[in-house]
């Protein structure tokens, strides 16, 4: 059996108004929120071609063919289109390589990141 599996893996408060010494488990050391999300969208310019973003969605956002096209239309005929939804550090992460991809192709693609 492991220590999780004995609950040695919890927070505890100790407390003795008695003389007593009492162990509780410490309920704010056990709340775990989820993390905050944050939308990755591409923004629409006039000069990057539509092969190197459906390019950018499969290398970078792991999409299929199909939906990094539709993604890219989305981009082409509306402004902008998210190409996924993730925790911040992960968010950044994948703005930072599309920015830097885009750069060292010449292209003045955008990829920004937006709270949900």
């Amino acid at each position: 059996m492991t220590a999780k599996g004995l609950g040695y893996n919890r927070a505890m408060s100790i407390s003795s108004t008695d003389g007593q010494i009492r162990a509780s488990p410490d309920k704010s050391a056990t709340d775990i929120r989820r993390p905050r999300l944050y939308r990755v969208v591409l923004i629409n310019d006039d000069y990057t071609p539509m092969d190197f973003v459906v390019d950018v969605l499969e290398r970078f956002f792991h999409m299929e063919r199909v939906s990094a096209t539709k993604i890219m239309l989305l981009v082409h005929t509306q402004g902008r289109g998210i190409c996924g939804v993730y925790p911040r550090e992960i968010a950044e992460t994948k703005v930072d390589q599309v920015m830097r991809y885009a750069r060292r192709h010449q292209h003045p693609l955008l990829c920004v990141m937006e709270k949900t």
